[in-house]
């Protein structure tokens, strides 16, 4: 019996940590097919369609602007949130979709934006309660189990093309994502500080 169960503990693998399930996992990276996602998110506060399931696929064809935040009800997050609403209109002339995200649950996304401190949000609030969306992108902090302050601009064939990861204390700039964003869809070499309107480099 001994025997057996010392050959049962040397040929039986270890149950896989976190770390080596992300290792078989699709992480984000640029140049390459963006992680997929379906996830709930907070879309709207009329009664019966506060929410629905969104996902990457469903979003092709389309420019895509994710960012990550920590959590609700906190302080730089809706200076952030808010930020991206205003300049929603110059998103949406780019045929780009803005998406925020957290590891929040959607009836928390739901309370926040109830109590108005993000006035009126005209895009969704997904929920990745499972932090699996997070850990993909490679932006979860396992310690505190939120997520850091990631933003990925994904293009309409679904390929991520750019990614900036701030930590939890920095705000991000909507101006900056803007100008990565018009940068990108020129298709063409663009220099130090180019501006929308800039000449560019070329094609490469």
């Amino acid at each position: 019996m001994l025997l057996a169960a010392l050959a049962i503990s040397i040929v039986t693998p270890p149950f896989p940590s976190a770390a080596a399930e992300l290792q078989t996992q699709q992480v984000a990276k640029v140049g390459e097919p963006a992680p997929d996602f379906a996830l709930d998110a907070w879309v709207g506060t009329a009664p019966g369609k506060e929410f629905k399931q969104i996902s990457l696929k469903e979003l092709r064809g389309k420019w895509v602007v994710l960012f990550f935040y920590p959590m609700d009800f906190t302080f730089v997050c809706p200076t952030e949130i808010k930020g991206f609403n205003d300049a929603l209109a110059q998103f949406e002339k780019l045929d780009a979709v803005v998406l925020g995200a957290s590891t929040d649950s959607k009836f928390s996304h739901l309370a926040w934006v109830k109590r108005g401190d993000l006035g009126a949000l005209g895009y969704p609030l997904l929920s990745d309660i499972k932090k699996e969306t997070a850990r993909k992108y490679g932006c979860l902090d396992e310690k505190d189990g939120v997520a850091l302050r990631a933003l990925y601009i994904i293009d309409p064939q679904g390929v991520l093309q750019y990614q900036v990861v701030h930590n939890l204390d920095v705000g991000r700039s909507v101006d900056e994502t803007l100008r990565v964003l018009e940068a990108l869809q020129t298709g063409s070499l663009c220099p130090l500080g180019w501006k929308p309107g800039q000449k560019t480099l070329g094609k490469p």
